[in-house]
């Protein structure tokens, strides 16, 4: 474009259009949009329509006056209007005022809160637990019913769930202190990740968590990875073999997940702990349990080595703690507690 502005001011912005093949509209559209050089702005004279510094400065002053100072030029110009009194358009007055760097919006704006980002980490059970709800589908369309879980983020366990027909911070209170009343967990000990549902932040709940001395976490708005293990869990209830996609009522739903939950916890293997099923890890036999997975895989090295090339199989370990956000690797190790 800058070869084409050279031409033109030779032989004319047509015919430099013309011989390098660039639309005139975009041309004069370019040069529109680029400044004025200092030298371009010294030589070009002032507009004989243009108001004069004198006459600027009434304006400016006028829009200080207490009278106009929270008002709009539009409302400065009808008022003056009716006064018989005309300074100049609204345009321009918005033209001296950006000058002026005045023109930016007086109202009162929204101020969106700053989310941080919540670190959590877990190195035992009943540290962090993540709380969660979902749809499933009823007997009908538009018919849902809501499963909440609690799921223990260091041995990946649902320590509680329970079904309703509609969410509900009652709900999601009585199911709280249930659990809690059925792990025994301490006073002061735990943290309880949600998201920002209205069933999670009433007020009631609020007032529960600080009875049972409860730290409270919350997920980032349109944030899915803050509570990345509760909607991994989800997906494997979805995703089961046996998941039905809909409920014939009810009753069916929870006769359906009480079996479903039972299988999770005591017979579903977990990547996220060596391939043991949640209450290994909960009861305390995990390492018991890799010990005799590893006396497996070395005699199964012993008898035939050869069809190990990368030498001994050693078992996956047990990770020593679960983040949610964790720090990058280097800095773990400063973090402390949960």
């Amino acid at each position: 474009m800058n070869t084409v502005t050279e031409l033109a001011d030779a032989v004319g912005a047509q015919a430099a259009c013309a011989v390098l093949a660039v639309p005139r509209a975009s041309y004069y559209r370019r040069k529109a949009r680029s400044p004025a050089s200092p030298r371009e702005a010294a030589a070009r004279p002032p507009s004989p329509r243009a108001l004069s510094g004198a006459e600027r400065q009434v304006v400016l002053d006028t829009l200080h006056t207490e009278r106009f100072q929270d008002r709009s030029p539009g409302h400065v110009v009808a008022a003056l209007l009716s006064e018989d009194t005309w300074l100049c358009s609204e345009r321009t007055m918005y033209r001296i005022l950006e000058a002026q760097g005045e023109t930016q919006e007086r109202r009162r704006q929204r101020q969106h809160p700053v989310y941080l980002k919540p670190q959590l980490r877990a190195v035992a059970p009943n540290q962090v637990w993540t709380r969660d709800y979902t749809k499933v589908r009823g007997p009908a369309r538009g018919i849902w019913f809501h499963l909440f879980v609690l799921l223990d983020l260091f041995r990946r366990c649902v320590v509680g769930w329970t079904l309703a027909r509609r969410p509900s911070a009652a709900v999601a209170r009585h199911l709280l202190r249930q659990t809690l009343d059925q792990h025994k967990v301490a006073a002061g000990t735990l943290t309880v990740h949600n998201d920002r549902g209205s069933e999670f932040v009433a007020t009631d709940v609020s007032k529960l968590f600080e009875t049972l001395d409860v730290a409270r976490s919350f997920s980032r708005p349109r944030t899915a990875n803050d509570n990345a293990y509760s909607e991994s869990h989800f997906k494997t209830t979805k995703y089961h073999p046996d998941y039905p996609g809909a409920f014939a009522g009810f009753e069916a739903a929870w006769a359906y997940f009480e079996t479903f939950f039972d299988w999770y916890n005591t017979d579903h293997r977990h990547s996220g702990i060596a391939w043991l099923t949640p209450e290994v890890v909960h009861t305390g036999q995990a390492v018991q349990r890799l010990d005799q997975h590893q006396v497996t895989k070395d005699r199964a090295f012993a008898a035939n080595p050869e069809r190990f090339v990368n030498g001994p199989p050693q078992v996956t370990p047990l990770p020593e703690e679960v983040w949610i956000n964790g720090p990058p690797a280097d800095e773990k190790t400063e973090v402390i507690g949960h």
